[in-house]
Formats: structure tokens, C-alpha cells, sequence
């Protein structure tokens, strides 16, 4: 699951009655990358579309977890978290040599402009 497939998923999982052009302009994308996406969650067992009626007497699709989505989105999210804890961890490291660095320049002169 790549990460535009994991956040139509998590959009979904918060809410299985949005309709794709809500979800498209939610997550700012077309309407056609958001079918995309949809139909490959749906193909890869993660997601069931669901014929209903809406108060408008319209019909609509309710998007369900299935097991198999459910087991699938524990395990994207916990590689999303160890992804974004690396992430942070990297730019942790870069924000505190930039400013040991300044503070050594700021040391040495009186000029922070030189």
C-alpha cells in the first residue's frame, strides 16, 4: 500500500460514507486519482463498496474495513510511525549541528553578517 492508498484508507476509515468527490477535495486530489485509489483498495481486499440510499434518496456507496483491510492498516501504520520516527529523529540530529555550528560562528565573530 503506497501512501496515497494509506490515507484514502485512513479517510475512509474515518468516515465509509464519504462520497469520492468529498473524499477528492478532502485529501486535494482529482476526482480520478480518488477513483483510482478506491477501486485499487476495493481489488486488494482492504475496502467493500456498499449500495445504500442517502437522506436525498440517492443512491451511494459505503466504504467497509474488511478484516484483511483492518490487519493491513495496524501493520501500514505502525511502518508509517517507524518511517516518521526516523524522519524526525534525522532532522533532530541536522537541527542540532546547524545550531552548534551558528553558535561557533556567532563565537568566533562579533558579526553574525561576515
Amino acid at each position: 500500500m503506497d501512501e496515497s492508498q494509506f490515507k484514502t484508507f485512513r479517510e475512509l476509515a474515518k468516515d465509509g460514507t464519504l462520497s469520492q468527490r468529498d473524499l477528492s477535495k478532502r485529501m486535494g486530489l482529482s476526482l480520478g486519482r480518488v477513483n483510482y485509489l478506491v477501486n485499487a483498495l476495493i481489488e486488494k481486499g482492504y475496502i467493500k463498496a456498499q449500495r445504500f440510499k442517502n437522506s436525498r434518496k440517492k443512491i451511494g456507496y459505503m466504504y467497509i474495513i474488511t478484516p484483511r483491510g483492518f490487519r493491513a492498516k495496524v501493520t501500514q501504520t505502525y511502518n508509517f510511525l517507524q518511517r516518521k520516527r526516523e524522519e524526525y529523529d534525522r532532522l533532530e540530529e541536522e537541527i542540532e549541528t546547524l545550531m552548534q555550528e551558528n553558535h561557533e560562528h556567532l563565537k568566533n565573530n562579533r558579526n553574525p553578517l561576515r
